[in-house]
């Protein structure tokens, strides 16, 4: 069973039960779900990720105190510390987790002020450029139950995705980074006899092109460990997934060619997808022209006239 699944049956077998009896007054008022960190708020979790942090539990989102006290706060975190400590053969944690409480009670300003930087999914533009990626990832991530008040389901369809400047600039970055890493300097690393600069070129040209499929799918980047199996679930250009592995699993010594083919191959699959989606008005197959035409499609002047590179 996933976790989110055991999360969302625990919750009704018994968190909704709890409130419903015992806090009726606060059910318009809250919202309850599992989001965060943890590969099962994105449904990567499988036996192997169970050893650590897996557990029947759920989030309960409060508003602020001028709406839901403290003390009504409280004794709702004494509620849910009696909840059953066992669930279909899952045990509840005794200790919290590295980090902090994973599930439990929190205040929704307070979360998503920790998890996106905002109290409300409200973001300035230099907010948007800092924010760590798979931050935002875990803010909108998992699945909501039940959400009377209303409050955290508009704060995670404000913190869907990037603004369309915002991806377009970050889109530009990595585009940019691509070319130089992959189309350049590759293969100028391997005619200096320097076969692990080329890795690092082929590694930087993966990190790059990742990150270019992800935003051009609108999907946040998830951390590091799950990027892949992430990028495999994708609509656009998900099947280049085998092809980047192949790069980073395969030797320079009597791959090189081959693995520039495959280099300039991907660069040609991501080109079309520019091309076909209007981000791009560069005709050629050469990434860095396509990064500073998307970068001239971006509305803001003070976006578009900032460093090429300022979203990366």
């Amino acid at each position: 069973m996933r976790g989110i699944e055991l999360s969302e049956r625990y919750f009704e077998a018994y968190g909704r039960p709890m409130l419903e009896k015992e806090f009726p007054q606060l059910l318009p008022l809250i919202a309850c779900g599992l989001t965060g960190s943890g590969s099962e708020c994105f449904g990567f979790d499988d036996e192997i990720s169970r050893d650590h942090d897996f557990e029947p539990g759920f989030c309960i989102f409060l508003p602020e105190e001028d709406i839901v006290d403290r003390r009504t706060a409280f004794l709702l975190e004494r509620a849910y510390a009696k909840l059953p400590k066992e669930f279909e053969g899952f045990q509840r944690h005794v200790m919290q987790p590295v980090g902090g409480p994973r599930h439990g009670v929190f205040r929704t300003a307070e979360y998503f002020r920790e998890k996106a930087g905002t109290p409300d999914g409200i973001l300035t533009l230099g907010q948007w450029l800092q924010i760590p990626e798979t931050a935002l990832a875990e803010a909108v991530n998992g699945r909501i139950f039940c959400d009377g008040y209303g409050e955290v389901s508009r704060i995670r369809e404000a913190l869907a995705f990037y603004p369309e400047d915002i991806r377009r600039k970050k889109l530009a970055g990595n585009l940019l980074l691509a070319a130089q890493s992959g189309q350049y300097n590759y293969q100028r690393c391997l005619a200096h006899g320097e076969t692990a600069a080329a890795q690092l070129a082929v590694f930087e040209f993966v990190r790059s092109i990742m990150s270019v499929i992800f935003l051009l799918n609108r999907v946040y980047q998830t951390y590091y460990k799950w990027s892949f199996r992430s990028m495999r679930q994708l609509s656009l250009l998900s099947f280049e997934a085998e092809l980047l592995e192949y790069l980073m699993t395969s030797d320079n010594d009597e791959n090189a060619a081959e693995k520039y083919k495959v280099i300039e191959s991907i660069a040609a699959d991501v080109i079309d997808e520019l091309i076909s989606l209007g981000l791009t008005k560069a005709d050629c197959g050469d990434l860095e022209k396509h990064a500073y035409s998307v970068n001239d499609g971006i509305e803001d002047a003070q976006l578009r006239n900032m460093h090429i590179l300022a979203a990366v």
